[in-house]
């Protein structure tokens, strides 16, 4: 059969694939179209198991939020290079997965995986689809997903690389939405003292303590230098101890209180945190994608 122009065209609209990559299909498959497709994605999912190992640390954090405000959901989808972070078809699987999401509220990643996009194919099953068409490993790292009934939820991003989302009882959005931007701006480890993991304040009492007995000060002394010193440190990285960000003489507890609301969930997230980035020779790089690794 004759492999026609037209029908390359069909096949490249189908599959955004490109149009060397079509060709070879259709004249494998004798113009059967929908057995081209079939090949093509075959080979697209071989390639996106060969990509699944390679470090991907940029990418995006994204918020979708509902129509009312009740519920809301922040994930963060990462790609090796900023540059694919920023390509279209990435945005559109982002956005696609983050309505997707908050409609369906998974449990996990793995339920997240498994639910079907507007196309009825599989979360899953369009990310391995577009890492064939990119050629670079991306993966769904991680969400949160924030529900109320009687309160508000504010949310903040700094570009696409860092979200934050707060859950209020009380308040209204606007206070939401500054406390929003105060965790992202100054990342509490908690909402307040009480929240601390013991085995962190432990460990910092230890260090505070061993560097005041260095001191050489009596030891009744010593004691108050201690109490002080965790007093800081915890007002330091919880939420409500913190001088809030746009007004530095009130604290957050003192700003929330003043509205009467309560703090009851904080998140935020950063691209590629914790995560260590492969530092890769550019020469090197450009030559291992014209080889198609």
């Amino acid at each position: 059969m004759a492999i026609t122009a037209a029908l390359v065209k069909e096949l490249r609209e189908r599959t955004g694939s490109g149009m060397m990559e079509c060709k070879k299909a259709l004249v494998a498959s004798n113009g059967d179209i929908d057995a081209a497709i079939e090949a093509m994605r075959k080979s697209g999912l071989a390639k996106a198991d060969k990509k699944s190992d390679r470090v991907a640390a940029d990418g995006v954090i994204a918020i979708e939020t509902s129509d009312d405000g009740k519920r809301a959901v922040m994930l963060e989808v990462n790609s090796e290079t900023d540059f694919v972070a920023k390509a279209e078809d990435f945005i559109g699987f982002v956005s696609q997965v983050g309505k997707t999401v908050l409609e369906a509220q998974p449990a996990d990643l793995d339920a997240l995986m498994a639910l079907s996009l507007d196309n009825g194919e599989s979360i899953d099953t369009v990310r391995q689809t577009l890492i064939a068409k990119i050629g670079e490993n991306i993966q769904i790292r991680r969400f949160t997903i924030m529900n109320v009934e009687d309160g508000v939820i504010g949310s903040y991003r700094h570009g696409d690389r860092i979200g934050s989302m707060v859950k209020l009882t009380g308040g209204d959005m606007a206070l939401a939405k500054d406390i929003a931007m105060h965790v992202a701006a100054s990342r509490p480890q908690a909402i307040s003292a009480t929240d601390l993991p013991a085995e962190l304040l432990e460990k910092e009492r230890d260090i505070v303590a061993t560097q005041a007995r260095d001191s050489g000060k009596p030891e009744a002394i010593i004691d108050k230098m201690v109490e002080g010193r965790m007093k800081k440190f915890v007002n330091e990285i919880s939420l409500l101890g913190q001088d809030f960000v746009k007004d530095p003489d009130v604290t957050v507890e003192k700003l929330v209180a003043k509205a009467s609301a309560t703090v009851n969930e904080i998140a935020c997230y950063e691209v590629g945190e914790g995560i260590e980035k492969k530092q890769d020779n550019f020469a090197e790089e450009v030559m291992a994608q014209a080889r198609g690794n």
